[in-house]
């Protein structure tokens, strides 16, 4: 890719279990000129989509578009169930500046595709962290709460009028959240246990909101499937809390539970530097640098 700028899109859908819908939503990032699709994972358990892609600005930003009307399409609420919270059909578009792109060209970017979804699909838009027009919009926590079925009632309230759109829910598609971020990594840590209050008390102590780690967002989720239960972590600044953090609060946190961490997984793309990171902190490396790993300098 040899683009001189690069945005990344990290869109968020609410459908992980119709393979042919998936099919459908993702199409838009598939051989295009100026963009390019490097990852989407689909959970059944969460019943959610998470697509990472990116782009030439313009041309990220007509995929994006061409995307959520076909999610809007496609996706109807009111028969939706999952572990994950909710709120749309497309829950939520973050846009990272990657390349010869800042902060404020993702917030700018992220304004045009609200205003476009907007008045394209009738659809509520609310801005959040970076883009957010107001301190209390933007945690996207804050937003979602009350989720599809409380924001019939929320979206009419004065302090959460949308800022692009119709105020008034979509019948089916709900409202979306859109914004500009720091990266952001996925990162859920598996525990040996299926009571899902135990893995909502560990995430409520380990989330910032609850006097745990800055930069982190947890909580609670059930895998039917497998008979056990789920920390699922948002870490919104890799670079200020680490992913080793997380995993040993979590593992300091389950032992008053006489329970035991299992396994843990990354959903969609993570920064080398993340994991080179928390690979630091269990080898116990010294005065080690991105400098030596060899794909790095490689790339230079």
């Amino acid at each position: 890719m040899n683009w001189s700028k690069i945005m990344e899109c990290v869109p968020n859908f609410s459908e992980g279990r119709d393979l042919q819908k998936i099919d459908k939503i993702v199409a838009p990032f598939r051989a295009k000129e100026g963009v390019k699709l490097l990852d989407y994972s689909n959970d059944e358990d969460h019943n959610r989509l998470v697509v990472t892609v990116v782009g030439q600005p313009d041309a990220l930003k007509e995929a994006v578009i061409e995307a959520i009307g076909i999610a809007v399409e496609l996706i109807d609420l009111n028969h939706h169930q999952g572990q994950h919270p909710r709120m749309g059909a497309v829950d939520v578009v973050p846009f990272i500046p990657i390349k010869g792109c800042t902060m404020d060209d993702a917030i700018t970017l992220s304004k045009e595709v609200g205003q476009r979804v907007a008045e394209a699909y009738k659809l509520p838009v609310f801005l959040y962290e970076k883009s957010a027009t107001a301190p209390h919009r933007e945690n996207l926590a804050a937003i979602r709460k009350g989720e599809f079925e409380g924001m019939a009632e929320k979206i009419h309230l004065p302090e959460w009028q949308p800022d692009f759109g119709p105020a008034e829910r979509h019948s089916t598609a709900g409202t979306v959240a859109i914004g500009a971020r720091m990266p952001l990594v996925a990162y859920n840590i598996n525990l040996n246990t299926p009571s899902l209050e135990i893995a909502h008390d560990i995430a409520k102590k380990i989330r910032f909101i609850g006097g745990g780690l800055r930069y982190c967002k947890a909580m609670g989720v059930e895998l039917k499937d497998r008979g056990i239960t789920q920390v699922s972590i948002n870490m919104t600044d890799y670079t200020k809390t680490a992913l080793y953090r997380a995993m040993e609060m979590v593992r300091f946190e389950a032992r008053r539970y006489g329970v035991s961490i299992v396994g843990s997984e990354i959903i969609g793309l993570v920064p080398m530097e993340a994991l080179i990171d928390t690979a630091s902190y269990y080898l116990g490396l010294e005065n080690f640098s991105m400098q030596q790993v060899l794909e790095a300098r490689v790339m230079e």
